[in-house]
Protein backbone atom coordinates (compact mmCIF):
# COMPACT_ATOMS: atom_id res chain seq x y z
CA UNK A 1 0.00 0.00 0.00
CA UNK A 2 1.29 3.20 -1.19
CA UNK A 3 1.33 6.56 1.61
CA UNK A 4 -0.85 8.09 -1.15
CA UNK A 5 -4.01 5.72 -0.25
CA UNK A 6 -3.65 6.00 3.63
CA UNK A 7 -3.23 9.74 3.36
CA UNK A 8 -6.10 10.02 0.91
CA UNK A 9 -8.98 9.03 3.11
CA UNK A 10 -7.84 10.80 6.30
CA UNK A 11 -7.91 13.78 4.03
CA UNK A 12 -10.99 13.05 2.67
CA UNK A 13 -12.50 12.95 6.29
CA UNK A 14 -10.74 16.02 6.90
CA UNK A 15 -12.67 17.81 4.20
CA UNK A 16 -15.78 16.53 4.75
CA UNK A 17 -15.19 17.44 8.08
CA UNK A 18 -14.56 21.09 7.38
CA UNK A 19 -17.74 22.88 6.65
CA UNK A 20 -19.14 22.07 10.46
CA UNK A 21 -15.76 23.03 12.22
CA UNK A 22 -15.76 26.09 9.85
CA UNK A 23 -19.18 27.03 11.11
CA UNK A 24 -21.61 26.50 14.31
CA UNK A 25 -20.99 23.61 16.63
CA UNK A 26 -22.19 20.58 16.09
CA UNK A 27 -25.46 20.13 18.34
CA UNK A 28 -27.25 17.06 17.22
CA UNK A 29 -26.11 13.66 15.82
CA UNK A 30 -29.39 11.49 14.42
CA UNK A 31 -28.74 7.92 13.27
CA UNK A 32 -30.90 6.01 11.41
CA UNK A 33 -31.35 4.12 7.90
CA UNK A 34 -29.88 7.75 6.53
CA UNK A 35 -26.59 7.10 7.93
CA UNK A 36 -25.55 9.68 10.46
CA UNK A 37 -26.67 13.23 10.31
CA UNK A 38 -25.00 16.35 12.29
CA UNK A 39 -26.72 19.39 12.49
CA UNK A 40 -25.46 22.81 14.26
CA UNK A 41 -27.83 25.67 15.00
CA UNK A 42 -27.97 26.93 11.84
CA UNK A 43 -29.14 23.61 10.11
CA UNK A 44 -31.78 23.30 12.79
CA UNK A 45 -33.12 26.19 12.48
CA UNK A 46 -33.37 25.53 8.67
CA UNK A 47 -36.09 22.86 9.57
CA UNK A 48 -39.81 24.59 9.30
CA UNK A 49 -40.10 26.11 12.84
CA UNK A 50 -42.40 24.85 15.33
CA UNK A 51 -43.18 27.80 18.45
CA UNK A 52 -45.92 26.82 21.05
CA UNK A 53 -46.11 28.18 25.00
CA UNK A 54 -46.32 26.24 27.68
CA UNK A 55 -45.47 25.51 31.30
CA UNK A 56 -42.85 23.14 32.74
CA UNK A 57 -42.55 20.87 35.64
CA UNK A 58 -39.54 22.08 35.53
CA UNK A 59 -39.83 26.45 34.89
CA UNK A 60 -41.63 29.35 36.58
CA UNK A 61 -44.37 30.25 34.61
CA UNK A 62 -44.98 29.45 30.98
CA UNK A 63 -41.92 29.76 28.44
CA UNK A 64 -42.18 29.77 24.96
CA UNK A 65 -39.69 27.62 22.85
CA UNK A 66 -39.00 27.20 19.28
CA UNK A 67 -37.89 24.04 17.52
CA UNK A 68 -38.00 21.67 15.12
CA UNK A 69 -40.43 18.84 15.41
CA UNK A 70 -38.64 15.75 16.09
CA UNK A 71 -40.70 14.13 13.32
CA UNK A 72 -39.06 16.27 10.84
CA UNK A 73 -35.75 15.10 11.96
CA UNK A 74 -36.50 11.52 12.17
CA UNK A 75 -38.03 11.59 8.64
CA UNK A 76 -34.30 12.87 7.18
CA UNK A 77 -32.76 9.99 8.69
CA UNK A 78 -35.31 7.58 7.39
CA UNK A 79 -36.50 6.31 10.85
CA UNK A 80 -39.80 5.60 10.28
CA UNK A 81 -40.80 2.41 13.10
CA UNK A 82 -39.71 1.56 16.49
CA UNK A 83 -38.03 3.14 19.18
CA UNK A 84 -34.98 6.02 19.04
CA UNK A 85 -32.89 6.33 22.03
CA UNK A 86 -32.68 9.83 23.04
CA UNK A 87 -29.61 11.07 24.74
CA UNK A 88 -27.89 13.67 26.23
CA UNK A 89 -24.74 14.96 26.98
CA UNK A 90 -24.39 13.76 30.24
CA UNK A 91 -25.36 9.87 28.53
CA UNK A 92 -28.97 10.28 30.56
CA UNK A 93 -31.27 8.07 27.92
CA UNK A 94 -34.70 7.50 27.26
CA UNK A 95 -36.32 5.89 24.63
CA UNK A 96 -39.42 6.84 22.63
CA UNK A 97 -41.73 4.86 20.34
CA UNK A 98 -42.06 6.59 16.68
CA UNK A 99 -45.76 5.69 16.73
CA UNK A 100 -46.25 8.37 19.77
CA UNK A 101 -44.34 11.13 17.87
CA UNK A 102 -46.42 13.48 15.86
CA UNK A 103 -46.09 15.81 13.04
CA UNK A 104 -46.25 18.74 15.45
CA UNK A 105 -44.87 17.42 18.78
CA UNK A 106 -42.38 17.06 20.52
CA UNK A 107 -40.05 19.74 19.62
CA UNK A 108 -36.03 19.57 19.81
CA UNK A 109 -36.41 22.85 21.12
CA UNK A 110 -33.51 25.27 20.58
CA UNK A 111 -34.79 28.21 21.49
CA UNK A 112 -36.70 29.29 25.17
CA UNK A 113 -38.67 33.09 25.29
CA UNK A 114 -37.06 33.95 22.25
CA UNK A 115 -32.82 32.95 23.45
CA UNK A 116 -30.49 30.32 22.42
CA UNK A 117 -30.38 28.29 25.39
CA UNK A 118 -27.28 27.26 27.44
CA UNK A 119 -26.15 24.47 28.92
CA UNK A 120 -26.80 25.73 32.01
CA UNK A 121 -30.71 26.20 31.22
CA UNK A 122 -31.05 22.99 29.97
CA UNK A 123 -29.83 23.45 26.49
CA UNK A 124 -28.77 23.67 23.88
CA UNK A 125 -31.47 21.25 22.90
CA UNK A 126 -34.00 19.90 25.04
CA UNK A 127 -37.32 17.79 23.72
CA UNK A 128 -40.29 19.65 25.09
CA UNK A 129 -43.75 18.76 24.75
CA UNK A 130 -47.25 21.19 24.51
CA UNK A 131 -48.26 20.08 27.93
CA UNK A 132 -50.35 23.28 28.41
CA UNK A 133 -52.68 22.85 24.93
CA UNK A 134 -52.57 18.95 25.38
CA UNK A 135 -53.53 18.17 28.77
CA UNK A 136 -53.61 14.74 28.11
CA UNK A 137 -50.02 15.18 27.22
CA UNK A 138 -49.36 15.72 31.28
CA UNK A 139 -47.80 12.23 32.09
CA UNK A 140 -45.10 10.56 33.68
CA UNK A 141 -43.45 9.32 30.61
CA UNK A 142 -43.94 12.16 28.44
CA UNK A 143 -41.89 14.27 31.09
CA UNK A 144 -39.07 11.61 31.23
CA UNK A 145 -39.16 12.13 27.25
CA UNK A 146 -38.54 15.68 28.02
CA UNK A 147 -34.83 15.15 27.96
CA UNK A 148 -32.82 18.34 27.88
CA UNK A 149 -29.06 19.05 27.26
CA UNK A 150 -29.90 16.60 24.61
CA UNK A 151 -27.13 15.96 21.66
CA UNK A 152 -27.80 12.25 20.08
CA UNK A 153 -30.73 10.25 18.93
CA UNK A 154 -30.76 6.75 17.49
CA UNK A 155 -32.74 4.24 16.07
CA UNK A 156 -32.70 1.75 18.76
CA UNK A 157 -31.93 -1.86 17.53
Amino acid sequence: MSHRTVIAPFALMAALAMPLAAGAAELLTVTGPAGVQTYDLPALEAFEPVTFETSTIWTSGTASFEGVPLKALLDAASIEEGSVQATAINDYAIDIPVAEITDSYPIVAYRMNDEVMSTRDKGPLWVIYPFDSEPSLQTEVNYSRSIWQLDRIALKE
